[in-house]
């Protein structure tokens, strides 16, 4: 018998392959008979494709689900209905092994969105309508992988009558818009509209082609492209962030000239948004024929635009391809009626999560970031929203700081999407800092995500079964740095043509990359050894504890300095490289106010991508005063521009204007309110706050338990916090001592501790300790309100 060993590779090749096929069998009972359909043509790239479909059903079943997927979004009306507005995402769930992209194969799969389509069917005739938008592009920012051909695929199980997409359905090019136009940009997939209301057939009347009184009957029948499975879309997985919520058509915030109906004059309108959304724009019009309305908004980086040619008579429109700003404006030719300008935001999930005190600077700053983290929030998290929408998953993992105290559910799967992503298109051990389309290394961001993206994922959110799937990427891209003989790991620049040794913009020349670096593969061996831990892989466990053992003495002794950490103490004294030191605890903790002094303080080089963990360096140290003043000093002059809502990607301004690295949110929530999970999921969680000036806050917070509230109010003698747990989680707060004694501590109206002793009365409630802080209490779920009496 010959047996013959196969390798790492090859063995996760397999598993893959048959991890895909068990998938695909388990959803044949809802994709039988189905086919991709499109247009004879496979094409062309930017096509918006029309579908309908007309059932007769005799009853309604309680439940109907339609599965559909599309390369590349879709919009769905049943009986007139919208039922969905802009489905799908940008390809490229997951990869089945190392596949030779020389030869241009791609064999990525397609994601398919669930949709209860219950509520919008009858008895008798039903008319399904779908609108399919077709890139037929890629970018060098890799942010959709195309196909190379528009498809729609379709399953609804309605009772026993299974429709599913074939030839039964008609589909006919869209003749209203315009597909030869140039690309926004390099950067970014979608395209602007131009559509054209002389050549399109009675969109947006009653007369429309979704509407079940559209005669179709000239409409050709679809064309069959291939099965569930075939190339180039293969097998489907479930898109597992909730749909986009749609907000509905709202009223910009109009000046008081601009009252409807009005006559244009000619000028370019500007309405203004509440904040920077991402929308798409809506207009209701009388016009002649042929009178052109521009679209566009405040963004001076790559604008998504929109181009409407009117049509005799009265009219609405609303652009699909989603443009962000504060502003938008129309350019209405004069002498056109203009009967209502709107617009339609659209979000991922809801901004559940709050921060109230009482100084109007951090107020305002908390909101600004909130804003920032979700507009660049879409099918993925983005760097920016108006340049070039792409996952660095080192802006990922800044944005990890903040997204559990804003993001709901929704939010959570979105990460859950980038880490499934970031390592399923992992390549010869490297995990690649941009995509999903191609793997380029870019070595400390790969090195954040694992330390600050994928770890407080687990912790966060107890999803053990994503932690298992990404941690093998893990630990192979860990094991890539051989170790040197001075006791620290191979400085790395990369091994692919366009890998990126890059750490920050920042000020020039300034930024010290090997401490940085090597700081970094610290906090990722010592967040992975947790998941090691998690994950039961002992062997693991003890590689990470040697090389952490070697190497922090090791950094040490090499890289402090006369009272800081550099490679050169004459070039470079790097506020960048000392923080990541304190954050990663490489760094000696009796250097800490060290650092802060000789280096955070006075030096402030990093960009908003670095900034933040300054800032946290500072309250590890125990400096949260400092770190608050840092941060009013970075972002006051953005604060005091009344016209932003976002945070921009430079200090104090430059590049875009909504960048996702700010995050001095994750701050002001985690260690000035002092709120942060101290075991998975929540189930256990600390209220350890650093009130510094302030005398109010509030806080919400989304967790996967459920929603906690937070208030604390403090006056010179009392101290008063109201808590709100959800069920499964325990609270272990502290009662700030304020150098002085506190006298006694209330719970609900009882006092459960006087002079150092616990009451029995304090059912449920524990003392967890004291230091020189706080006396700390363990509280369980419920609604609580503490009250802490100091001495005179």
């Amino acid at each position: 018998m010959n047996i013959k060993i196969i390798s790492k590779k090859d063995l996760r090749f397999f598993l893959s392959i048959v991890f895909i096929t068990s998938m695909c069998f388990a959803q044949n009972s809802n994709w039988n008979n189905v086919q991709w359909i499109w247009q004879q043509e496979d094409g062309p790239s930017n096509t918006w494709m029309s579908f309908r479909k007309t059932v007769t059903l005799e009853d309604i079943p309680d439940q109907v689900e339609a599965l559909i997927a599309v390369d590349s979004k879709f919009w769905l009306w049943i009986n007139g209905e919208m039922v969905l507005f802009e489905g799908g995402l940008s390809r490229g769930p997951s990869q089945a092994g190392d596949w030779n992209r020389k030869q241009n194969i791609t064999p990525t799969n397609s994601w398919y969105d669930s949709i209860n389509i219950q509520p919008y069917l009858k008895k008798g005739e039903n008319t399904m309508a779908i609108l399919v938008w077709y890139w037929g592009r890629e970018t060098h920012k890799g942010t959709h992988i195309d196909s190379g051909k528009g498809g729609l695929l379709f399953s609804a199980n309605i009772g026993n009558q299974q429709v599913v997409s074939d030839a039964s359905w008609k589909a006919l090019q869209h003749p209203g818009y315009d597909n030869m136009i140039e690309p926004a940009s390099k950067a970014i997939v979608q395209y602007s509209v131009q559509f054209n209301a002389q050549n399109a057939f009675g969109d947006w009347t009653e007369k429309a082609w979704y509407q079940n009184n559209f005669n179709d009957t000239s409409w050709p029948s679809a064309v069959e492209k291939g099965k569930l499975g075939d190339a180039p879309w293969y097998n489907v997985e479930p898109n597992i962030v909730p749909n986009l919520v749609n907000h509905g058509l709202q009223n910009y915030e109009h000046h008081d000239a601009l009252k409807f109906p009005f006559v244009s004059k000619g000028e370019t309108i500007k309405a203004k948004l509440p904040f920077n959304k991402q929308i798409t724009p809506y207009l209701e019009i009388e016009a002649k024929a042929g009178d052109t309305i521009f679209i566009t908004t405040d963004n001076r980086l790559n604008k998504i635009n929109a181009t409407y040619i009117a049509k005799e008579g009265k009219q609405s429109f609303e652009s699909f391809s989603w443009m962000n700003g504060h502003e938008i404006s129309y350019t209405i030719p004069k002498g056109v009626k203009v009967n209502a300008l709107k617009y339609r935001w659209m979000s991922v999930g809801e901004m559940v999560g709050e921060f109230e005190v009482d100084d109007p600077f951090y107020q305002r700053l908390w909101w600004m970031g909130n804003n920032t983290l979700f507009v660049c929030a879409r099918d993925n998290f983005m760097d920016c929203p108006d340049r070039e929408r792409a996952l660095w998953i080192g802006d990922v993992a800044d944005q990890v700081g903040y997204l559990f105290y804003s993001m709901d559910y929704a939010g959570r799967q979105l990460l859950k999407k980038a880490i499934l992503q970031t390592t399923a298109f992992s390549e010869n051990g490297v995990m690649g800092a941009l995509g999903p389309l191609r793997v380029r290394e870019l070595v400390s961001q790969s090195l954040q995500f694992i330390a600050q993206g994928i770890w407080p994922y687990y912790l966060n959110t107890g999803d053990k079964e994503t932690l298992e799937k990404a941690y093998p990427f893990v630990y192979d891209y860990l094991a890539l740095f051989p170790m040197q003989e001075n006791g620290l790991p191979e400085y790395r620049k990369g091994k692919s043509p366009d890998s990126w040794d890059w750490v920050d913009w920042g000020v020039k020349n300034t930024a010290d990359k090997q401490p940085i670096q090597m700081a970094f593969y610290y906090f990722a061996l010592k967040e992975a050894k947790k998941m090691a831990e998690v994950l039961g892989i002992k062997e693991h466990i003890k590689w990470y504890k040697d090389r952490m053992k070697i190497i922090k003495p090791a950094f040490n002794k090499l890289y402090w300095k006369d009272g800081f950490y550099s490679s050169n103490a004459e070039k470079f004294k790097d506020d960048r490289a000392n923080a990541i030191a304190i954050v990663s605890g490489i760094a000696n903790p009796e250097y800490y106010n060290q650092i802060v002094d000789n280096v955070l303080i006075p030096n402030r080089f990093s960009s908003p991508h670095f900034e933040w963990i300054a800032e946290e360096a500072m309250c590890i140290a125990g400096r949260h005063e400092a770190s608050l003043e840092r941060m009013k000093l970075q972002y006051q002059s953005q604060v005091d521009e009344k016209s932003m809502s976002t945070l921009y990607e430079m200090f104090p301004k430059g590049g875009s204007y909504n960048h996702a690295w700010n995050a001095p949110n994750t701050i002001l929530s985690k260690y000035i309110a002092g709120v942060r999970p101290t075991k998975k999921g929540w189930s256990e969680f600390e209220i350890m706050p650093e009130l510094v000036h302030f005398k109010n806050i509030k806080k919400t917070i989304p967790t996967v338990k459920g929603i906690i509230e937070i208030a604390i109010n403090v006056k010179d003698l009392e101290y008063q916090l109201n808590l709100n747990a959800p069920n499964g989680t325990e609270a272990i707060v502290g009662i700030p001592k304020k150098d002085k004694a506190i006298e006694k501590v209330f719970v609900n109206g009882y006092c459960i501790w006087k002079k150092g002793k616990i009451n029995k009365k304090a059912k449920g409630i524990q003392v967890e300790g004291e230091d020189s802080k706080y006396i700390k209490f363990r509280i369980p779920s419920g609604d609580w309100k503490l009250k802490a009496v100091y001495e005179k």
